[in-house]
C-alpha cells in the first residue's frame, strides 16, 4: 500500500494517526482503565503518545502493520485506535488490535470499527487468518469478539511475561472461509 486506507462505517472514519492526535492519544492511554490489558504502562507525558503515533505509522511506511485512528464522523477527534500487527505475509495472517477512549465503551462503537477493518484485511490485504489474543479476564474485548464471529481457539498459559507476572492469553480466530459481512 503506497496511501493509507481511509475506511468509513456508519458512525466513523479510520484515518492515519498524525501528531496533533497525540493530546487525545495520550489522555486515554493515561487512564489504568485502558492500559489494564494492554502491554504498555500508563503514560505519564505526552511524548509517550507522540512515539506510538510515529512508531504506528512507521509500520505502515514499512508495510508491517497498519493502525487506523477512530474518530466519530461528527467530529475529527481521536477516540480510540484500531488495525493490524503481527503481520505475516507468507503466512497470510494478521494480529487485530485495539481500543477506545472508556467514555465511548458498551455501545456498540468498537464492534463496528473491528468489523469494517475485518472486512478491509480479507478484501483489501489478502489475508486468511485473523487472530486476536486477550487475556481471560478481560471480557468486554471477549464479546467484541465474538460477536463480530471470532471463534475461542484455546488458552495459551503463561503465554507473556507481563507487570511482574507470567500472563494467559486466550487466542480468537476467523477465516476468512467462515467470514460474513454482518
Amino acid at each position: 500500500m503506497s496511501q493509507f486506507p481511509i475506511l468509513e462505517t456508519d458512525r466513523f472514519v479510520l484515518r492515519q494517526l498524525k501528531q496533533d492526535d497525540s493530546r487525545e492519544i495520550f489522555q486515554y492511554f493515561s487512564l489504568d482503565e485502558v492500559t489494564k490489558f494492554y502491554d504498555l504502562e500508563s503514560f505519564t507525558n505526552i511524548e509517550q503518545a507522540e512515539e506510538l503515533i510515529d512508531r504506528w505509522n512507521q509500520k505502515f511506511e514499512r508495510n508491517q502493520g497498519i493502525r487506523w485512528g477512530i474518530t466519530l464522523r461528527s467530529e475529527s477527534r481521536v477516540i480510540g485506535t484500531c488495525g493490524f500487527h503481527g503481520w505475516m505475509k507468507n503466512h497470510y495472517k494478521a494480529e487485530i488490535g485495539y481500543e477506545l477512549t472508556p467514555e465511548y465503551w458498551r455501545q456498540g462503537y468498537m464492534t463496528e470499527v473491528i468489523q469494517k477493518i475485518i472486512e478491509f484485511g480479507f478484501n483489501n490485504l489478502g489475508l486468511n487468518r485473523i487472530e486476536a489474543f486477550v487475556e481471560p479476564e478481560n471480557v468486554g474485548s471477549r464479546k467484541v469478539l465474538e460477536k463480530i464471529g471470532l471463534s475461542e481457539e484455546g488458552t495459551l498459559k503463561e503465554h507473556f511475561y507481563w507487570r511482574n507476572r507470567f500472563v494467559d492469553t486466550v487466542i480468537y480466530a476467523i477465516l476468512k472461509k467462515d467470514y460474513k459481512v454482518r
